[in-house]
């Protein structure tokens, strides 16, 4: 009875606690998307140049984790260093990034599509079966057998630019960019010639 008794002022402060959390500013991170994002990203997420990334109906979760990745936080530096990135978040709190992450969650991908059909089948095959004589292991494992992804974790990938899914494999493999969970982009990169890594990206635009 004892034990009950506590039980429930726990849970009533836990769940005030919860309700105290501000509802994302979606007005705002509109605004922030169509002036300070919509150059590279396009104002719904859908960019129109290759080198950035469609992040339209990205996780947001995934969202959240990579525009906190580009900002100095309490004086250490970033985990991903870019320095147009690390300018456009600087002026970001957490809570703008947290409602940024819901707003171009919400927007509609426009996919991008397959265009080289003689890597086609080179890229399927990684894609879901890896290549084993390399312990290279299936992007589908991760990824999805359609590259929907996995919140937090795992980005959604299907119908990304080819040309910046390879850009970003590389940068793994070179180790410019580092801030994946135990290096496990970078061990498999490292596997990665770039014929299969082109073949593999290309395959990923036209994922559906």
């Amino acid at each position: 009875m004892i034990k009950r008794s506590l039980l429930l002022p726990l849970l009533l402060v836990a769940g005030g606690l919860q309700a105290q959390e501000p509802a994302p500013d979606l007005a705002k991170a509109k605004m922030t998307a169509e002036t300070v994002c919509a150059g590279c990203h396009g104002p719904d997420g859908n960019s129109p140049i290759s080198a950035n990334p469609k992040i339209a109906g990205q996780h947001e979760e995934y969202l959240y984790k990579q525009l906190r990745a580009f900002k100095s936080w309490d004086g250490k530096p970033p985990e991903r260093e870019n320095p147009i990135m690390g300018a456009m978040v600087a002026g970001l709190e957490d809570a703008d990034m947290k409602a940024l992450a819901v707003y171009f969650a919400s927007q509609k991908l426009q996919p991008e599509s397959a265009k080289n059909a003689e890597t086609a089948q080179q890229g399927q095959n990684i894609w879901r079966a890896g290549i084993t004589a390399k312990g290279l292991p299936a992007c589908s494992g991760c990824h999805g057998p359609t590259g929907a992804g996995m919140p937090v974790q795992y980005p959604r990938i299907a119908g990304q630019f080819a040309e910046y899914t390879e850009a970003q494999l590389k940068a793994f493999r070179d180790g410019v960019r580092k801030n994946d969970p135990n290096l496990m982009m970078q061990t498999i990169a490292l596997k990665m010639t770039d014929a299969e890594i082109r073949a593999v990206a290309d395959y990923v635009a036209g994922l559906r």
